[in-house]
């Protein structure tokens, strides 16, 4: 890794190919340059996936992939990994699509992940695009969407907000936000009480991670829940739930953080359900109604919100699909959905979900 790191977010610092079997392209991990919430630079590390076959005149449009909860460590990292999800890239690469995928910030490069830090997130997200542009090969257009899941549907929120601004260079076409949290205060409360709960650790220790003295880790945690935060830099989430599973909740947690003023600061700003204006880049958000981590009732809350503020946006609910099992019988749906976007078709998109019989559909304006 260069030092001092280069300034420019997006600046390309390594690139290697690496095989993967079946994939219906060219898979390289990279190394570029991103930036932290204190507009640091930081390295961080990836996947871009590139179609064969020619591309057209203006590049191959580009999806940006943001990963799900896996945890903080480096080992954690997808990139790790290239061939998992060969299935789901090959649908993209057929599309003519370059496929980007962050690792984010702190897996795969020094220092722990700021887990649930979205601003920091959708910068990571943004600038692995901009690194497939420096990259020859990849002949990547200026257009992109931007596509997450869980964590990364809370990362593609914010990409959804700051992008534009960001990387002006690029155009922004959709953004698909899968089962994203938000409604943090009522979120707190229903991962206190469930198997879930290893998740607030988490979320402790990567809001500190970004934040710094602004989230300070004591004021929230005991001394033994400051402690703990330890094995989040040893383990992926599997590691970590482990290691909380038979810890009682309340003797590592010092205080509700939206009662502490500097964690309420920092929370709301990271929560989607304070976005104050519209983007002009149109949304959708999808979700399992069996959703077993994310509440159906917040991304329904967030839809009301964003709707409320003049936000363009589809929700569809599959019936009967868990959190990550939504991902499978809506995947050709949301394929079409961003095909719309490249293409050009008008907003909201009148496309209806086929995926699932009794899928629940909203699009705003009506």
């Amino acid at each position: 890794m260069p030092q001092p790191l280069p300034e420019t977010p997006g600046k390309l610092l390594k690139s290697a190919v690496v095989p993967v079997e079946g994939l219906h392209g060219t898979m390289l991990r990279v190394m570029y340059v991103s930036q932290s919430i204190q507009h640091a630079p930081v390295a961080v590390t990836g996947l871009i996936a590139i179609p064969s076959g020619k591309p057209p005149a203006n590049g191959f449009p580009v999806v940006s992939w943001a990963h799900g909860t896996d945890g903080m460590a480096d080992q954690c990292a997808p990139s790790l990994d290239p061939a998992s999800n060969v299935g789901l890239v090959n649908l993209l690469l057929d599309r003519g699509w370059v496929v980007t995928a962050t690792d984010y910030q702190g897996e795969g490069t020094p220092g722990l992940h700021p887990y649930i830090a979205g601003v920091n997130a959708a910068r990571n997200t943004i600038d692995i695009v901009r690194a497939a542009r420096g990259l020859r090969q990849a002949h990547a257009s200026t257009r992109y969407v931007v596509w997450g899941h869980s964590q990364g549907g809370h990362t593609a929120m914010f990409a959804l907000t700051l992008g534009p601004d960001y990387a002006k260079e690029l155009t922004l076409e959709g953004v698909v936000a899968g089962a994203p949290p938000s409604q943090f205060f009522a979120l707190y409360a229903y991962l206190k009480g469930s198997s879930f709960r290893h998740y607030l650790l988490m979320a402790a220790g990567g809001i500190h991670a970004a934040y710094g003295d602004q989230a300070p880790l004591d004021e929230v945690l005991t001394p033994a829940g400051v402690k703990l935060t330890a094995v989040l830099d040893q383990g992926c989430s599997g590691y970590v739930a482990e290691q909380v599973a038979d810890v009682n909740i309340d003797s590592i947690v010092k205080a509700d953080p939206f009662t502490v003023p500097k964690w309420r600061k920092v929370l709301m700003a990271d929560d989607p359900a304070n976005i104050a204006q519209p983007s002009a880049v149109p949304l959708l958000i999808i979700q399992g109604g069996s959703d077993e981590q994310i509440p159906v009732v917040s991304t329904q809350l967030l839809a009301d919100h964003l709707c409320k503020i003049g936000q363009d946006l589809e929700r569809w609910i599959y019936p009967g699909q868990s959190h990550a099992g939504v991902i499978g019988p809506s995947s050709g749906d949301m394929i079409h959905w961003i095909t719309d976007r490249f293409a050009g078709v008008s907003n909201p998109d009148p496309y209806k979900p086929v995926g699932l019989a009794g899928i629940e559909t909203r699009t705003c304006p009506s």
